[in-house]
């Protein structure tokens, strides 16, 4: 267990209640995609789950099984939908891990050979491009 309690306030809870926007690209009964407004790279998404959870350490069990699925899902999606050489996939539990946003959440990053992950700055990705991402990624997953 991570040792914290889980902060109902925290951007990506705001975003499961519908108080900030997302580009979403898939969502079910127990997980929401979205595309990450800082991308290291074209297609940059993470999938969180809608049960509120800090990170992997204080995760319910049930949470992961129904998450660790749809991170597969959207990863063979993303490698399509860029024609990534691969995939490269992250989670970070707890600041001293990298850790920014205390809502467990994994990042699907499309990788292609020789070009190198962007810095996760403050510099926000325009819309257009985020939206068109998405739908990229949407057209992949409805081939599947």
């Amino acid at each position: 267990m991570s040792g914290q309690t889980y902060d109902e306030t925290n951007i990506f809870s705001k975003m499961l209640k519908g108080e900030i926007p997302a580009h979403k690209v898939y969502e079910d009964d127990h997980t929401l995609a979205f595309m990450d407004v800082m991308p290291q790279a074209p297609g940059h998404l993470l999938v969180i789950p809608k049960i509120g959870s800090r990170n992997l350490l204080d995760a319910d069990p049930e949470v992961l099984s129904h998450l660790i699925p749809v991170v597969q899902k959207l990863a063979v999606a993303a490698k399509e939908a860029f024609e990534a050489d691969g995939i490269f996939i992250a989670q970070f539990n707890e600041p001293a891990a990298g850790q920014t946003v205390f809502h467990l959440h994994f990042h699907v990053i499309p990788r292609h050979e020789g070009e190198p992950l962007r810095p996760h700055s403050g510099k926000m990705e325009d819309h257009a491009i985020l939206a068109a991402n998405a739908e990229k990624v949407r057209a992949a997953l409805a081939l599947q």
